[in-house]
């Protein structure tokens, strides 16, 4: 197989060869910017946030451009791939976490982000460094700039911030990386990896229709781009129609393809604070992150895991227990106070707010419930509302802020007044805390959801309160 000219010569080399090319190509790139002033942290996140301006196009040639002038840092890591539409960040946190446990130095790449930006990049659950975000943000500048000086468009903020996800690991000889996709997967900027060793699809639902298509039978076969042929496939267990592409696909692939099975998940016990279940051989499996879709999950870990193993990986089952165990994933039905207990998720889509519909039945019966929203303009929020208005006693909407795709906290307002009657559109994130705890007893619940792009921030303003008593 020939990639940018040159893989074909690198197969023929051998693998020792092709990681001395790798090597020196990585140098190459870094010698490129050698001579500047290296970028201070608050420039490189300036200049990161400024390829905003380039938007979202789809496709896989400009990564690939991108990558190949930085020596296809990508072609010397191995990937379990994730796609989907809703749970793809808790099953890569649960993976990448059991991996650790199993003594593998693991690279992460996810988005959104919940506190700030170099959370998109992590090896062993720690950020890139200050220091490796400014070196690589100038090599990163000057190879789009070499690539723009030979007439090709810049590259986008999201091929940006791969290639430097993909640079980083690299530099920092991770054994295994966690890949979560952006949007889709067929011609999102992460499919230009080959060496993926199991690919895993979580939920599929109906989103970004505007890039992906209307019927879910189109956003599936985007989704299942990620597959590698002959390589393995673990999906969750999905809407039939769904199903069909998947198997289609693999089938075509050669890939063996293994579902996980959800219904076979027994002896469950539900909890704010531990969740645990049987599942397959395992008994008493623990879980730390709260929600019903949350078990969902992790059985889908646990097959990936099993999928890992019969490629060769040694994870041991303490490894795998200690891993469910320990995983952490802020803004997903987290609990960040109590007296009144104060619970964020970023159920923002129509499949999340039904997910979070059926939690907050189950975890939240006869209590008395005080919302805030706050969304992003091109999601379906009116479905969000029509799923989860009944269950609120108070609405507070709120303006996600810094977010030029945010829907303004009064048009939301207006929007949830069609269906409930106590809406109140907050002038801040602030006073949406403040009114909130106002209008909330000791035994109540406060619920913030919809974009995750706010609940960091409202989760920072939430615990300094807590601080002060």
């Amino acid at each position: 197989m020939q990639i940018n000219g040159q893989m074909l010569e690198m197969e023929v080399w051998g693998v020792e060869k092709r990681e001395d090319v790798i090597c020196r190509e990585i140098v190459k790139g870094q010698e490129a910017v050698k001579g500047q002033e290296t970028m201070k942290y608050q420039e490189a996140l300036e200049y990161m946030e400024s390829l905003n301006r380039y938007g979202i196009i789809p496709g896989l040639d400009s990564i690939r451009r991108l990558c190949k002038s930085l020596g296809n840092p990508q072609d010397g890591l191995k990937f379990v791939h994730i796609a989907g539409t809703n749970g793809k960040g808790s099953v890569l946190a649960y993976v990448s976490t059991v991996l650790k446990k199993a003594g593998l130095k693991v690279g992460r790449y996810l988005s959104p982000v919940i506190f700030e930006y170099r959370e998109k990049i992590q090896v062993g659950a720690r950020p890139i460094t200050q220091k490796a975000l400014c070196e690589g943000a100038e090599v990163i500048r000057a190879a789009c700039e070499d690539l723009v000086g030979q007439g090709f468009p810049h590259p986008t903020a999201f091929e940006a911030e791969t290639a430097l996800a993909f640079w980083y690991f690299r530099k920092m000889n991770c054994d295994i990386v966690v890949l979560e996709t952006g949007m889709g997967g067929r011609e999102d900027a992460t499919n230009v990896v080959a060496n993926t060793v199991v690919s895993v699809l979580a939920s599929i639902s109906m989103d970004h229709m505007k890039f992906l298509g209307d019927h879910l039978s189109d956003i599936a076969w985007q989704k299942a781009g990620i597959m590698k042929p002959g390589r393995p496939v673990v999906s969750m267990e999905q809407e039939p129609e769904a199903a069909e592409v998947i198997q289609r696909e693999a089938s075509r692939l050669g890939c063996p393809l293994f579902f996980a099975d959800v219904d076979k998940a027994e002896r469950i016990h539900y909890g704010m604070e531990k969740q645990t279940f049987d599942y397959g051989d395992y008994r008493g499996l623990e879980i730390s992150l709260a929600g019903k879709v949350q078990i969902e999950n992790a059985v889908l870990a646990v097959e990936v895991i099993e999928a890992l193993r019969r490629e060769g990986y040694q994870i041991t089952e303490g490894a795998l227990r200690k891993g469910l165990l320990e995983t952490r994933w802020p803004g997903r039905f987290s609990v960040i106070a109590k007296k009144p207990l104060f619970v964020v998720d970023g159920a923002h889509n129509e499949d999340a707010a039904r997910k979070l519909a059926q939690s907050i039945k189950f975890y939240f019966t006869n209590k008395r419930i005080i919302y805030i929203m706050g969304v992003l303009k091109d999601k379906e929020y009116g479905k969000v509302i029509g799923l989860t208005h009944m269950y609120a006693d108070q609405i507070l909407t709120v303006t996600p802020p810094g977010n030029p795709r945010a829907l303004g906290a009064y048009e939301l307002a207006k929007e949830v007044s069609r269906v409930h009657p106590q809406v109140t559109a907050a002038d801040s994130l602030e006073e949406a805390v403040e009114m909130a705890y106002l209008l909330a007893g000791r035994e109540d619940v406060i619920l913030a959801f919809g974009s995750l792009s706010y609940l960091g921030r409202l989760m920072k303003i939430v615990e300094k309160k807590s601080d002060k008593g």
